[in-house]
């Protein structure tokens, strides 16, 4: 499902740190505050990087229901 993005009208990507430990009810109030946007807007996804930048978090409502995927980049060796 994410690894197509064809299927979004919109990427929005926050730039700068967002404290990642924010659960759904966090990320959509970044929406609200910082995009002035409805995070309940049909194809679109919101796309939110740590501090550190290994890991990002994703946002979108799909059928009825928020839903945040997390993914990590795995440490080098």
């Amino acid at each position: 499902m994410l690894n197509d993005a064809s299927g979004f009208k919109h990427i929005y990507l926050c730039t700068g740190y967002t404290d990642l430990r924010r659960g759904i009810d966090g990320l959509i109030a970044v929406v609200n505050a910082g995009f002035k946007l409805d995070p309940r807007e049909s194809g679109s996804i919101f796309l939110f990087c740590g501090r550190i930048g290994d890991r990002i978090k994703a946002l979108l409502y799909l059928l009825g229901f928020f839903q945040v995927f997390c993914k990590k980049e795995r440490q080098k060796e």
